[in-house]
């Protein structure tokens, strides 16, 4: 792989920006396949009033469109904070590579924090997770967004 995954996570973390500055909480996502970034997505929930539209599911469908196949073996995510139960399954069913997370999540993380949903074999291949890449930068960035919200209300 040519691009480092601090290289991929700093494009993910601009999409995780990008949900900041559209009043979504601030994670970004990217799909990476052969060294190129074939899926992208941010938080949106609010904008599209769907639960569902988490960033790793929007990258992951952007993904799959972009390969016209619905399984992503070959491909790495990255998204700036631990995936939630939902989009853990989604990288499951998706038959990801492998996750690579900025922060970590205590209470609703499921790739290591408070479940490990990718290594459990229990539900086919385990899948490889790496977190901690730009672990302070991707948890500032929630703490910011998360005392600004508590200021305005």
């Amino acid at each position: 792989m040519n691009g480092s995954h601090e290289s991929y996570m700093k494009q993910a973390y601009s999409l995780a920006e990008k949900a900041f500055e559209k009043g979504e909480i601030p994670v970004g996502a990217v799909v990476v396949f052969q060294d190129r970034i074939i899926g992208r997505g941010f938080n949106q929930s609010e904008s599209l009033t769907d639960a569902t539209a988490h960033a790793e599911i929007i990258a992951i469908t952007a993904a799959s469109n972009t390969l016209e196949d619905w399984r992503l073996k070959d491909c790495i995510l990255y998204v700036t904070k631990e995936p939630c139960a939902m989009c853990a399954g989604a990288v499951i069913n998706a038959r990801v590579k492998m996750v690579v997370f900025g922060c970590y999540d205590e209470e609703k993380g499921c790739c290591g924090s408070l479940y490990q949903i990718c290594g459990d074999r229990r539900l086919g291949k385990p899948i490889p997770v790496k977190g901690g890449v730009m672990e302070l930068e991707c948890a500032n960035i929630l703490s910011e967004f998360f005392r600004k919200k508590r200021s305005e209300s």
